[in-house]
């Protein structure tokens, strides 16, 4: 590597949500520099001379990676050998940085044209070779991720940024790839805290992707509830859905707080002129006390399905029925779709009257 004078050579690790300096060189008129650092995992490394202008690379233990660098602009103007991992990720990255040049020229003629009288088509025009390079870049993306699953570069694939908004992968159905190369690197590399950070971004995804689906579900008025499976007073597992068949009033309550306990009193009305027309009340509270609870129930003699969540305010519950405050409710039909939601009063009354005719 030619430098016109004395320059500086950096090496960083990428650890998780960050970079460490992990060592530093002097480049003299030779152009020559070596870099040597431990590791018993897989390793992204960047190296660079500043914090804009740098490759990165896969090490593994072992090996022996040979760098050229024919122009002070690094990433477009390098050969790598010696890691089979680093050549993917140079294809990788050589890919996006192709695809976001191409985008900047785009947006660069979109601001310079605004004010044109014809703006109108080529707005159409130029909105439709976005959309063409965003939707060819995802194409490429998902086809080196199937094609290098055992990789470790496919972890960098799946994070890809077009820019600070948008990820290449940016979509639900998106996490299957996540979960393909999380599932496969496990075998390969199960003890790298890279793959380690991935499988648990890939729980912490599910788990908001099941939320974001089941809060959508709930919200509409024909959808179908979410399951539940708790202890009743006897310490017994039972489930809502086998009670589907019945209409069924599913009300979240706790003996703590007093809007619950009276309106158990009104639910109590209800169930008691319904009962016999095949009502069911599935009542779950979130009680951290069993003892007081079960002092409740016998106390308010609450007559219907009682069952417990000791797991307030962290009950997954909460945020898959969207429960913002207590008492809470939903009215499910004989099919177990939801068909009424935190009805009280009069709108309780209006409702029951409709379904069962009295």
């Amino acid at each position: 590597m030619g430098m016109e004078q004395e320059s500086t050579m950096y090496l960083k690790k990428i650890e998780i949500g960050s970079s460490i300096m992990a060592d530093s060189v002097l480049i003299k008129g030779s152009g020559k520099f070596r870099f040597q650092i431990p590791a018993k995992e897989p390793e992204f490394i960047t190296i660079g001379l500043s914090d804009r202008n740098y490759i990165t690379l896969i090490g593994k233990p072992g090996d022996k990676i040979r760098i050229l660098f024919s122009d002070p602009d690094l990433p477009e103007h390098y050969d790598v050998e010696g890691s089979e991992e680093s050549l993917l990720l140079q294809e990788l990255d050589s890919k996006l940085r192709r695809t976001i040049i191409q985008i900047d020229s785009i947006s660069k003629l979109y601001k310079e044209k605004m004010e044109d009288p014809d703006f109108e088509s080529l707005d159409i025009a130029l909105n439709k070779a976005y959309d063409s390079l965003v939707k060819d870049q995802r194409r490429f993306t998902i086809d080196f991720i199937l094609n290098h699953l055992h990789s470790i570069a496919s972890i960098k694939a799946l994070y890809q940024q077009i820019d600070d908004q948008t990820y290449v992968l940016n979509g639900y159905r998106d996490l299957q790839y996540m979960k393909l190369v999380s599932d496969t690197l496990q075998r390969y590399y199960p003890q790298s805290k890279h793959v380690m950070a991935l499988t648990s971004n890939l729980k912490e995804e599910m788990t908001r992707y099941n939320l974001y689906r089941i809060q959508d579900m709930v919200k509409g008025s024909e959808s179908n509830f979410f399951d539940i499976a708790l202890p009743n007073e006897n310490g017994d597992t039972t489930t809502l859905s086998s009670y589907i068949g019945d209409y069924i009033i599913l009300s979240f309550w706790a003996s703590w707080n007093e809007a619950s306990i009276n309106e158990n009193n009104n639910l109590k009305s209800v169930y008691n002129k319904y009962k016999s027309a095949g009502l069911k009340v599935y009542q779950v509270s979130f009680d951290t006390d069993k003892d007081k609870w079960q002092r409740a129930i016998r106390f308010d003699e609450l007559p219907w399905i009682n069952v417990l969540d000791q797991n307030y305010p962290n009950s997954t519950l909460i945020g898959l029925y969207n429960i913002t405050q207590l008492p809470a409710n939903y009215l499910l039909d004989k099919d177990g779709s939801i068909i009424g939601k935190d009805l009280v009063g009069r709108s309780m009354k209006i409702k029951m009257e409709q379904l069962f005719g009295f």
